[in-house]
């Protein structure tokens, strides 16, 4: 049996990284389609779109600080809630919203900026990111 893990995180390799950096990109793809869709704003879609990214500010406090909030802004379980309370409440604000933000994490996953470890920025559950030394 072969390794398909990097020693310093877990992270996956070969099909299994290539399957999760898909998944991001049909999750990009298909909601900024249905925002268009929705008829959305895009000049609402571009303002907002790396709001996300305002999460790295944390790193500022040290990596463990840096990799929950960056993790938090990052990961699906927020921005589906938010998507379910936006069709629960008949929204249209908020399911905009949701729709921005899964499309902001759906090009982070597609581009290889997975969810960070606390080594560090560089470490995420797709593998390594950046200049290694």
């Amino acid at each position: 049996m072969t390794d398909t893990t990097t020693p310093e995180t877990g992270a996956p390799t070969g099909g299994v990284r290539t399957l999760l950096r898909l998944e991001g990109l049909g999750l990009f793809l298909g909601m900024t389609l249905l925002y268009g869709v929705w008829d959305g704003s895009w000049l609402v879609y571009a303002l907002l779109f790396l709001v996300p990214d305002l999460s790295f500010a944390a790193y500022l406090a040290g990596p463990r600080v840096g990799a929950f909030v960056y993790n938090a802004a990052h990961a699906y379980l927020a921005p589906m809630a938010l998507m379910t309370l936006g069709f629960a409440t008949s929204a249209p604000l908020v399911l905009s919203i949701a729709m921005i933000w899964l499309a902001h994490i759906g090009i982070d996953r597609a581009l290889g900026y997975g969810l960070k470890y606390s080594a560090g920025f560089g470490f995420t559950h797709l593998g390594r990111i950046g200049k290694f030394s």
